[in-house]
Order: C-alpha cells, then structure tokens, then sequence
C-alpha cells in the first residue's frame, strides 16, 4: 500500500475537511476515527446536512481543502453541490463523494464531473483516511505548483522592469549633440537576446571638441550580465569623463573591475575618443570586435585586430591605444558579436563577409539606415531562428 505523509496543506496548517451528510451519526463517526489529527490540529472538521449548508460553509471559510459530500441529500444533492464547486474553479479543493453501494450511475456522473474519488455507504473508514491522504497529495502539489507559478509570474514582471531600466540606461536621444548635427552623425541600438541582456553602448562629451564613445560585450546573458554591464558602464564613463588618456581609462576601468569581478565575469570594451573638429579618432580596443569604416569612396574597411586583453580579469594589465583617422563622408561601424555570430534555422553563422557585404551596400547612408540595413540583414538571415546573442550595433559618421 503506498505510503502518503503530508497530513496538512503547506507550512503545517490545518487541512479543513466539510463532510456534507443529512445522517447525523456520520459527523460522531468521523470525529471519533479522526479524534487523534483534529487533537494535533491535523485537520479540522466542518459539518453541513445538505447542498445549501456546505454553500454557506464554503462562503464563510475561503480555505475548505477536500469537501466528504454525499450525493442524496434534500434541498441539494450532491451532484448539484458538485457544479457549484465546480462554478468556483479552485484545483486545489478536492471532492470525495458518497452514496449507496449500488448507486454506481450517480457515482461515474459524480467522477465524469471532477470528482477525486468516491466512498460507497457503510463507509469504510480505514480506505476513507487513505483516499483523504492521497487528496492530501494531489492538493499540496497542485498548491506548489500555483506557488512556483506565482513566484514565475513575479520574476517575470522584475524582469519586465529590469528591461526597461537597462533600456533607460542607454542614450536613447538621437541626434545626441544637436549643436554638432552639422559635424557628426551618431545612431546606436541594443537588442537582447532575454529579457536583460550584458551588452551597451554610450557616448558622451569630454569637451567642447571631444566626445566619446563606447561599445561592449559582458560574457553570459541574463540577469547577472545586466548587472555587471550597469557596473561597467558607469565606471568608464565616470573613468573617461575625468580625462585620463585613453589607454589609462581602460586601466583604471580594468582594475577597478578585476577587483569586484564575481564569478569571473569580464567585458570586451571599444573606446574611442572622437576629435570633432579633425575626424581623429583615438581608441582603444580591449578583446573587443574590430569595428568597421565605410569609406567615402565606398569601400569598407575593418580596423585592425585588438592585441588587448579583456576588461575584469585581471588587475594590473597594461593597455595600449592607437588612432586613426575619418575623412568626410566615413562612418565607423562599431558592434557586438551577436552581430557577425547570429545564427539562422540551419546553424549557419552570419558572419563577416554577409557583415561586410550589407555595410558596403549602406555606405553612404546617414547612421540610423546603417544600424537598421544591418539589422533588418541580420532578421533576414536567421529567418525567425532564436536569437542566440545580444545585438548592439552603434554608428559614427564625419559630415564636414
């Protein structure tokens, strides 16, 4: 005979039993056999006499968990109790009904409508407490599960407002320095691949000359990503905004975060400093994937390969920087790598040369066409295939 130990509904309270029965010698039997759990406070009997009665019983204690009916009774029957119960749509109230040995239609109508179980007169109440104990189970599971489905549903709403904090986080005013529209074009979007997601971008002004920008890419996904891409963030801006040089950013960015990092989570990091008044960029790149340059004359041409480490491993790493130089008329194509690193239904990678060809296609574009070109390429490609990686694409273009 299987074994069935959880006498009481979640965090040891009461399970509250309704026996509805109009023979009034059920209600002595049942606190007889039972006397030992109602004196643990185990259970807690309720009598009612008809279908009428254990409705009123129900309105006035919201938490009855099995209802012990049987099915003829004056005013309402059993059956009818049964609908009404039903009427309630509660999965964790569990019904055993009773009724004459030989009343088996009355019975399959009962477990045809949702009935747990069923007891037939004289009642056996050895078999009586095993059917109870098994109700237990199902009611206990069925109240676990709502408890998971809830504390799901609350996750899901944090993460809701997870997103739109991140997306908060994130320049999202375009053109950002409007009193440089005639210099500069800046575009820039994220798209991640969960709710939250470790990639960002950012750009902001370190004089009247001199702005700059960053991209990057925090390893995992999810809610720890977020966390440290939010730390990251405002380190090298407020790092930057102080003016070191470039390469002493990334340093100071590095070893501030090497000494937080928590499970040895790190960032790949573009940073560049843009000269308004020259097209001069200077930059550093820190494990991070090496942006594009539209050419005036249309080519596309991608800047060399980082030879820094990544951001957060490791205090005390040296970084260096480089520069380069932006005609009129080129745009810098910075990314992330759920951009070349996309996949569609069959597992094929998009990759830099379909990256290269859709750039080139767009060159000449104002910054915001080239993010979406791109992306609209990228949705394309995967063809509805679950995006695998954050998306992060930002644009800058010299316009005089």
């Amino acid at each position: 005979m299987p074994q069935y130990f959880n006498y009481t509904i979640l965090n040891m309270t009461p399970v509250k039993i309704l026996s509805v029965d109009d023979e009034m010698d059920l209600e002595l039997l049942l606190t007889q056999y039972f006397r030992r759990k109602i004196r643990k406070g185990e259970y807690e009997f309720f009598f009612a006499h008809n279908g009428l009665e254990a409705l009123t019983v129900l309105l006035r204690e919201k938490d009855i968990n099995i209802i012990l009916s049987d099915i003829n009774m004056p005013e309402m029957d059993g059956l009818t109790l049964l609908t009404k119960i039903n009427e309630m749509h509660n999965p964790a109230m569990k019904c055993i009904m009773v009724s004459a040995y030989g009343d088996m239609g009355n019975i399959r109508s009962a477990m045809n409508n949702g009935a747990f179980d069923f007891a037939t007169k004289p009642i056996d109440l050895d078999d009586l407490s095993v059917t109870i104990e098994k109700a237990i189970d199902q009611i206990n599971y069925i109240k676990k599960s709502q408890a998971e489905h809830s504390q799901l549903e609350l996750l899901k709403t944090d993460l809701a407002v997870a997103h739109e904090i991140q997306q908060a986080i994130l320049p999202r005013i375009f053109p950002p320095f409007p009193e440089n529209e005639k210099e500069i074009d800046l575009a820039a979007l994220m798209v991640p691949a969960k709710d939250v997601g470790g990639d960002f971008y950012d750009f902001f002004r370190i004089d009247k000359n001199r702005i700059g920008v960053v991209i990057a890419d925090v390893s995992g996904k999810g809610v720890p990503a977020a966390i440290f891409m939010a730390v990251s963030r405002t380190l090298i801006r407020t790092v930057g905004l102080q003016d070191y040089p470039i390469a002493q950013t990334i340093t100071k960015s590095n070893n501030l975060l090497s000494s937080e990092s928590v499970n040895s989570m790190f960032v790949t990091v573009f940073y560049g400093i843009y000269h308004i008044d020259t097209g001069e960029l200077e930059y550093c790149n820190a494990g991070h994937n090496s942006p594009y340059i539209l050419r005036a004359n249309g080519s596309v041409e991608q800047m060399p390969t980082s030879t820094n480490c990544i951001v957060g491993i490791m205090e005390g790493m040296a970084y260096e920087s480089d520069r380069t130089q932006l005609e009129v008329g080129d745009t810098l194509v910075m990314y992330t790598d759920g951009v070349n690193e996309a996949f569609n239904r069959d597992l094929e990678e998009y990759g830099e040369s379909r990256m290269e060809k859709i750039l080139g296609e767009l060159n000449g574009k104002d910054c915001r066409e080239v993010i979406d070109g791109q992306l609209e390429d990228i949705q394309k490609f995967t063809d509805g295939a679950e995006q695998s990686d954050d998306i992060t694409i930002m644009a800058l273009k010299r316009k005089a």
